[in-house]
């Protein structure tokens, strides 16, 4: 197989949330993320290697695909989400090929965090 780029691969992701200042405060806080405001309904972030957005226009909702984030320590990673104000609703727990934990946003959405450590 050739080098196919970006093709198919997961580009964005884009949550609507209840408050634009309190998903970035949580994400910020918790993962170090930053923000690219584009108007009152709208906010970019950057992870580092992933972009994807925040936007009020339309319903919040919990569900959808799991989002998952990696860390080198995952210890450490939960402490944050903990500090920032999410919900562990799966503690950390091994799987093939690693450990992972789930949490709620202020939201209610559902992502984890993974490490191979």
């Amino acid at each position: 197989m050739g080098n196919k780029g970006n093709d198919s691969r997961i580009d964005y992701v884009e949550f609507n949330v209840a408050d634009i200042a309190a998903s970035k405060a949580f994400y910020g806080g918790a993962f170090g993320w930053t923000f690219t405001d584009y108007g009152p309904e709208y906010c970019e972030f950057q992870d580092g290697r992933l972009t994807g957005g925040f936007t009020t226009t339309g319903p919040v909702g919990s569900g959808g695909p799991l989002v998952i984030i990696y860390a080198d320590d995952l210890e450490q990673a939960q402490a944050r989400v903990d500090k920032a104000g999410g919900k562990i609703v799966k503690p950390i727990f091994s799987f093939p090929g690693g450990r992972r934990f789930h949490f709620a946003d202020p939201d209610g959405y559902e992502l984890a965090v993974w490490s191979a450590r």
